[in-house]
């Protein structure tokens, strides 16, 4: 069944990304949600669409969790579902940059069955069953760096306007324990970079959408990290933070996320 599912979640992630990619850089017009930098476009809502439409030729009853239009928005603790981003990082798409995502999760009473990431503008494809993860169809496993002061640490999931302090907090935690910083503005491409040894870790205080986060936590668990709330319990959608990492010094990349809050 897992199996099935990660297959039912690439196709659905490349075909919805295909959907994406088309529009990208083609001048679409950008729309604003909750505030000038929650931006969505048409090419959101019809990215999802796309994805729905290929999940449902197979598993027709299932629940869609969806960022854009009505579907849920948090994910059910009993039965089969599906968690959607359809771009992942709407505001490097407007911006003609190339770092963003379609993620599909297929989620059952709670527990992420399978994952697809699909970063179209860069060649990418991360996908996890319950076997390992793979990044265009070849095994991938988290950094085997143990030196914290080795590690590239990601701040994560956008901090609004009244918490920028928060932000600042954040940067200061990585650069005075770690090696260096980036962000990339999309939290799954993100922990598809945990999970592929590209950075050892990720740190955010906020509590983040299931959209955004699903299908990287498992990619990041199933390639051998650890991903835990900022109070360094197990992470589950609604926690209080996400805090993802290598494994090898999960301690210090949590250190840096509960400064944040210090």
């Amino acid at each position: 069944m897992n199996e099935d599912r990660a297959s039912v979640a690439e196709r659905a992630a490349l075909a919805g990304s295909e959907v994406a990619l088309e529009a990208f850089r083609t001048g679409i017009d950008v729309e604003t949600k909750s505030g000038k930098t929650d931006v969505v476009t048409q090419a959101d809502r019809d990215a999802q669409r796309r994805v729905i439409e290929v999940i449902r030729e197979t598993h027709p009853e299932d629940a869609i969790v969806g960022e854009e239009e009505d579907e849920l928005k948090e994910v059910p603790e009993s039965g089969a579902a599906w968690v959607i981003d359809p771009i992942d990082g709407t505001n490097n798409f407007v911006r003609d940059t190339q770092v963003w995502a379609t993620s599909v999760a297929a989620v059952k009473d709670g527990e992420t069955l399978a994952a697809a990431n699909v970063l179209p503008a860069l060649g990418d494809t991360y996908v996890a069953g319950n076997g390992g993860v793979t990044r265009n169809g070849d095994p991938v496993t988290v950094s085997e760096k143990t030196d914290p002061e080795t590690f590239v640490v990601v701040p994560t999931i956008w901090w609004g306007f009244d918490d920028r302090d928060e932000y600042a907090r954040a940067c200061e935690a990585i650069v005075s324990r770690f090696a260096d910083m980036r962000r990339y503005g999309c939290a799954q491409a993100t922990l598809s970079m945990v999970a592929s040894g590209q950075v050892e870790g990720a740190i955010t205080n906020v509590t983040v959408n299931a959209w955004d986060s699903v299908a990287g936590v498992h990619l990041v668990r199933q390639a051998g990290g650890v991903v835990t709330d900022v109070h360094g319990d197990r992470w589950e959608p609604g926690c209080e933070g996400l805090v993802a990492s290598n494994g090898e010094a999960h301690n210090v990349v949590l250190e840096a996320a509960q400064a944040i809050q210090e």
